[in-house]
């Protein structure tokens, strides 16, 4: 994997950390133990999707990065998104990222 999807990978993290923000999403107290014992995909049965976006999926996107590793060939985290936040205004630029941050990982 080239260097550059790397670091083009680390700014779509931060544009989607900044996103949350933005919307108010982003949540400063960590989940508890118990949250990381889900079953089902996004972890709707443990955690908000909002959670699992910042728990989950950004914490795997800086490991994938930090440890040089491989991403997934295929992403629709976007479409997810759009389901849970609809109707939630704030959230269309966070929708907007994913959705610019799943055509990324998909063309790849």
């Amino acid at each position: 994997m080239a260097k550059d999807d790397y670091a083009i990978a680390s700014e779509w993290a931060d544009r989607i950390e900044a996103a949350m923000r933005g919307a108010g999403m982003w949540q400063t107290e960590p989940l508890p133990e118990e949250a990381y014992q889900f079953t089902q995909a996004f972890a709707m049965d443990t955690m908000a999707y909002s959670q699992w976006l910042q728990f989950i999926f950004l914490d795997r996107i800086r490991s994938i990065i930090a440890e040089r590793g491989n991403f997934p060939p295929k992403s629709q985290v976007a479409a997810q998104a759009v389901r849970e936040f609809d109707g939630f205004h704030e959230a269309s630029e966070l929708c907007s990222v994913l959705s610019e941050f799943d055509a990324w990982i998909n063309r790849r």
